[in-house]
């Protein structure tokens, strides 16, 4: 199994003088590069779901949408999964699990995740409290966590620079995919198994008054195997 890898990340520059005497505020270089790593696999997470190398042929691979669309692990009701109100969770909450389920027996084994935007966890959430389950838990550090089962629940995200969910809601409609993460599933991929996200530092002793650092990600998704990954449409939630 091939996939083409494709190189994520870009470059900063900072002027020296106000790198070296501005400190006591932030350090500059530092706050650039965690900016641009942030920025870099935020983008990563974007083609994971919605890349398509047909639009972006230099610079995208295919992410998990269009790898979904038109499989056997595609699951989308005939009507809206009503859920964008109080109201429409409570009369509707029982269907969604129904769905969800379905969408669980789809695959070859547990989801390692099910992945949705803000609001539908949002929804989620609330459609737990009603069946009476308690998704939260506490990792090793304090931070809350959400669990189904043996499977994490999460949202994605905002494409880089923008306020726009990663997994969008579109005219109120949005989706859930679910991933079973392993070698023989859904997997990232970089060179020889390196370290994903490489930073280059700018170099202050080279001549020049404006410095450049840089941040670089080599890297794809593989889908091994067609029911690793799974995706529930048409949830209405707005």
């Amino acid at each position: 199994y091939t996939v083409n890898l494709k190189v994520f990340g870009g470059s900063f520059q900072v002027d020296r003088v106000i790198a070296a005497d501005e400190q006591q505020v932030v350090d500059h270089v530092q706050f650039q590069l965690e900016q641009k790593t942030k920025a870099t696999i935020a983008l990563f997470h974007d083609m994971f779901v919605n890349g398509d190398s047909a639009i972006g042929a230099g610079t995208a691979f295919d992410g998990l949408d269009k790898a979904l669309t038109g499989s056997t692990t595609e699951l989308t009701p005939a009507a809206p999964i009503d859920l964008d109100s109080s109201a429409d969770i409570t009369s509707n909450w029982q269907t969604f699990l129904d769905n969800l389920r379905k969408l669980r027996a789809l695959m070859d084994g547990a989801p390692t995740l099910y992945l949705m935007n803000g609001d539908m966890l949002a929804v989620f959430q609330s459609v737990m409290d009603r069946a009476g389950i308690n998704l939260a838990s506490k990792e090793n550090y304090g931070n809350e966590v959400f669990q189904w089962g043996p499977s994490l629940v999460m949202a994605l995200g905002d494409k880089p620079g923008t306020s726009d969910p990663i997994i969008p809601t579109t005219a109120g409609i949005t989706s859930i995919y679910a991933v079973r993460l392993a070698l023989d599933g859904v997997h990232g991929v970089s060179p020889d198994g390196s370290k994903i996200v490489n930073s280059y530092l700018p170099d202050m002793r080279a001549p020049g008054a404006v410095k450049t650092g840089e941040v670089e990600m080599v890297a794809a998704m593989a889908l091994k195997a067609t029911r690793a990954a799974a995706v529930l449409r048409n949830i209405d939630i707005a």
